[in-house]
């Protein structure tokens, strides 16, 4: 995760960082958990792998009806008990559609009250007006709401007319009982061409948040792989990001504006500032060594809706243990499982252009389950990294 607002925009500082106790990933506020010294992971729990809709890109390839080995309430309390023991900060309920799940208010109820933060990742079509007043009496944090483009691509994208209408009603619905609203939108040539009218929206219903997530070849998403952006339209794509993010900044928009799951685009931000804005620059790279890169296996996790632990939610194919088995906590720091171990070290296994990378320590290797997913080698470089030769350093003028 990239923050675009927080690194080239000025919205957090190193200072920022270091004045909580010792950078803990349960002393940091939501904005600044990326830069935690600590790496304790955020949870993705796919609760449910229920869907009223059917995205072309669902990672976790959601179905119409929950799966029947899903983990009941009081396993899903279990879980919950154990990763507050464990000191995770936050858990992020997600899908399928976490609110087709009869229970999630309660399983965010006892998140809240057990000290930890609770935000979902939703397509909004389900959430009316008590729907959001309901969320933000139990203390959600943070709803994220996923957007593929204005109406038309939209809909298309997530095969059910009307649902881009319905999903900014459930922007506005959580707008009036103040609770916090952001956008996700992945991106593929099928819909890049949209990102300047997604920014629009974000201005004109005044969103604080938008993420852009890189695609990932994982689930239903797998058969975009062709879709995927060439080098020349990611970086026309994060120069994009950069301007309007700007703008809005320069028009006293504060918006934060994150890149998510391709860390090529931290190294660009800071070469795009050393031509613009040295000063700034120097502040980045010393943000992004706090940052460390991709968090798979470290700062993220996931908990499938049948109680696998996955070390992201794109890892659906690899299992590193279940919660019916044994706590996460002990799954997660199990290093004698071979993946686990080297996913916590990774810059010591990357192979080709990324082991001599000059930027390596500040981006951990970027996607490794996407280098899997092309190549067939877990180590092979991510082919959706953009940065030239010369830019990582391998050329004579580099």
């Amino acid at each position: 995760m990239i923050g675009v607002s927080k690194l080239y925009c000025g919205a957090v500082e190193p200072g920022d960082v270091l004045r909580y106790r010792g950078r803990g990933a349960k002393d940091l506020p939501s904005h600044l958990l990326q830069f935690s010294a600590d790496k304790k992971p955020v949870v993705v729990w796919n609760l449910t792998k229920r869907c009223n809709l059917k995205c072309l890109h669902c990672y976790a390839q959601a179905t119409a009806t929950a799966a029947p080995d899903e983990l009941s309430q009081e396993e899903g309390l279990d879980l919950l008990r154990d990763l507050r023991d464990f000191g995770v900060p936050v858990v992020l309920f997600s899908g399928g559609e976490p609110l087709m799940r009869p229970d999630l208010y309660d399983l965010v109820a006892k998140t809240v009250a057990w000290g930890m933060r609770a935000v979902i990742s939703t397509n909004g079509t389900l959430i009316d007006r008590d729907t959001a007043w309901r969320l933000k009496d139990l203390g959600l944090s943070y709803v994220g709401i996923s957007l593929d483009g204005t109406q038309e691509i939209h809909d298309r994208f997530r095969g059910q007319p009307g649902s881009f209408a319905a999903a900014m009603k459930g922007v506005t619905h959580c707008q009036e009982r103040g609770l916090k609203v952001g956008l996700r939108f992945t991106v593929s040539r099928l819909n890049y061409l949209e990102v300047p009218a997604i920014f629009d929206l974000v201005e004109a219903y005044d969103i604080p948040r938008i993420c852009f997530y890189h695609l990932v070849y994982a689930g239903r998403g797998s058969k975009l792989v062709e879709e995927a952006l060439s080098h020349g339209q990611t970086r026309e794509l994060v120069d994009l990001i950069l301007t309007r993010t700007r703008r809005l900044f320069d028009g006293g928009r504060t918006v934060e504006v994150l890149t998510v799951d391709n860390h090529a685009d931290g190294p660009y931000i800071y070469q795009r500032l050393l031509q613009e804005d040295p000063r700034r620059a120097a502040k980045v790279l010393e943000l992004l060594q706090m940052n460390e890169g991709n968090q798979s296996g470290r700062g993220i996790g996931c908990v499938s809706w049948d109680g696998e632990v996955h070390p992201d939610q794109f890892w659906r194919h690899y299992t590193l243990g279940n919660v019916r088995q044994r706590p996460f906590s002990e799954i997660w720091t199990d290093l004698s499982n071979p993946l686990m171990a080297q996913l916590k070290d990774k810059k010591r296994h990357v192979a080709g252009r990324c082991a001599p990378c000059r930027w390596l320590d500040i981006c951990g290797g970027n996607f490794r389950v996407r280098a899997e997913a092309l190549t067939g080698d877990l180590w092979a470089p991510d082919p959706a990294c953009y940065l030239t030769d010369a830019e990582i350093g391998l050329s004579k003028d580099g």
